[in-house]
């Protein structure tokens, strides 16, 4: 090895250079050395790590270590089932496995996936036409949020992009994407927003846009609640009005900044906000009623027109109220009459697809009949009736029509809410607490666990949202359907040893 010399690095870069140009020339290293002052031995020295450090620029890169199936299915299921980081994983790696597991390894694998995931929403799509409801939900950035559009009735997620910012332009490409996929949506539910609204117009001139009832009754309940609170501090300061009273009876001066002393005042007050809170009670269960899928009254199944003649009553009386009232509670009233106005138009556009289905089967199913059915079905979950039950019920000349006509119910209740992706938000909101913003990918890989997670309870026990979307060939295991290999069966574990006598008391 070469003595050191005190050279400058451009020095030993150039000197290095020259001799690797002219290697294999005879006395080019001696004559260097003699032109330098450097020896031989830190002139070969030096020509040997460039040799070196060129062959390292220039060699084709390691191989990736190979990643077993087993660790990428435990990689991904840690990711969608616990919400686990990838230093998350790397944690319970160690902890449970005594195996460390490099972030490089964890970043192969998500973006493998990812890419998988995104290749799985392009060559995927409904058999049929679906109801949609659209949606968006905001992270850490409040002026970008993930777009969302997923099945009211199944529940599977058919879209979803961000973080974007909100805006009808941002919704209306994403509707053009979901159209070139040939995603065919014959409904749309969304919560009113603006955006979504001037998009749907734009790129879905032709179909059905379904205000949803429940942000609209939501927001109402607020006010209602502003309305009790009110009723409930006047009845609170009846005792005090009295003691003021009698404090002025007595001659004294009543205590307080601006202290109440009129009993009949007070007692006006009470009464009129009794009034008011009953009446706007009574006027929301009505509004309540008319937004059902079935409004049933003396005069049978009620149609679009009288819907909305009731609704329009309904409006009607509830404006009268607030013009009766006053202050707090007028303003209060006011606003839940004006939030039902605005909204009307939106709120009863499934009641028409219900109508003509009703219609049809008028020869099947006479008014009478299809009552009776509304009345079973409006009391279904009192009776604790499934729609099959409401069938096996009715008269078995009825039941191939009433078939039909709960599943239009069915069809239709599910369509009035924008439930579905408020589900699905519930899903990503642990993800985006751990992640702050989930890419594009992250996003559709989080899709595709959901869209193929079987259900273990309830009425759709053993179906994923896939199988509800009319895709009942879907694969139950998410990660076979990005291409993974398969899971390896469990193998239960064996039987306990049995616990010696003195302990077997013990425990």
């Amino acid at each position: 090895m070469g003595q050191p010399h005190p050279s400058t690095p451009d020095q030993r870069e150039r000197y290095a250079t020259h001799l690797l140009a002219h290697q294999g020339q005879y006395g080019v290293v001696s004559a260097l050395s003699r032109a330098t002052g450097i020896s031989r031995q830190t002139l070969y020295a030096w020509r040997a790590r460039a040799q070196q450090a060129i062959h390292h620029a220039f060699a084709p890169p390691p191989p990736p270590p190979s990643v077993c199936p087993s660790l990428e299915r435990q990689v991904l299921t840690l990711l969608t089932a616990a919400h686990a980081s990838s230093r998350g994983m790397q944690t319970c790696f160690e902890t449970f496995t005594q195996q460390g597991i490099s972030l490089a390894t964890i970043t192969a694998i998500l973006h493998e996936a990812e890419q998988r995931a995104l290749a799985w929403f392009e060559t995927h799509v409904p058999p049929s036409v679906r109801a949609l409801a659209f949606d968006e939900i905001y992270a850490n950035a409040r002026d970008a949020a993930s777009l969302n559009v997923v099945d009211c009735h199944g529940g599977a997620v058919w879209g979803c992009e961000g973080p974007l910012p909100v805006d009808s332009d941002t919704w209306t490409l994403l509707l053009w994407e979901l159209e070139a996929r040939q995603v065919r949506c014959g409904r749309v539910v969304l919560d009113g927003g603006k955006a979504m609204l001037a998009a749907c117009r734009q790129a879905l001139p032709d179909v059905v846009v379904q205000h949803d009832q429940w942000h609209v009754l939501h927001a109402c309940s607020k006010h209602q609640a502003r309305l009790t609170r009110h009723l409930t501090t006047l009845e609170g300061k009846t005792r005090v009005v009295a003691r003021q009273a009698a404090r002025v009876a007595a001659g004294q001066k009543p205590k307080g900044r601006n202290p109440q002393t009129d009993v009949a005042a007070h007692g006006a007050a009470v009464a009129q906000a009794r009034r008011v809170v009953g009446d706007v009670r009574y006027l929301m269960q009505e509004v309540h009623c008319l937004l059902d899928v079935v409004v049933l009254d003396g005069r049978g199944l009620l149609d679009t027109l009288q819907r909305q003649a009731e609704l329009e009553a309904a409006l009607a009386l509830l404006g009268e109220v607030g013009a009766s009232s006053a202050g707090a509670l007028q303003s209060e009233v006011q606003q839940i009459g004006r939030r039902l106005t605005d909204s009307r138009p939106g709120l009863l556009t499934f009641v028409e697809g219900v109508e003509q289905v009703q219609q049809g089967l008028w020869c099947v199913l006479p008014c009478e009949q299809q009552a009776l059915l509304g009345w079973a079905w409006l009391r279904r979950k009192t009776l604790g009736w499934t729609r099959d039950d409401i069938v096996a019920a009715a008269a078995e000349a009825w039941q191939a029509g009433a078939r039909v006509l709960l599943a239009a119910w069915e069809d239709a209740n599910a369509a009035r809410v924008s439930s579905a992706v408020e589900r699905w938000h519930s899903i990503l909101r642990p993800h985006l607490a751990v992640h702050r913003v989930l890419s594009r990918g992250r996003l559709a890989l989080v899709a595709v666990w959901h869209n193929h997670r079987v259900f273990t309870r309830g009425k759709h026990k053993g179906k994923s949202p896939l199988h509800l979307s009319g895709m009942g060939d879907a694969p139950t295991d998410w990660l076979v359907a990005l291409g993974y290999a398969a899971a390896e069966p469990v193998v239960l574990g064996c039987q306990p040893t049995p616990l010696p006598p003195a302990l077997a008391l013990a425990a």
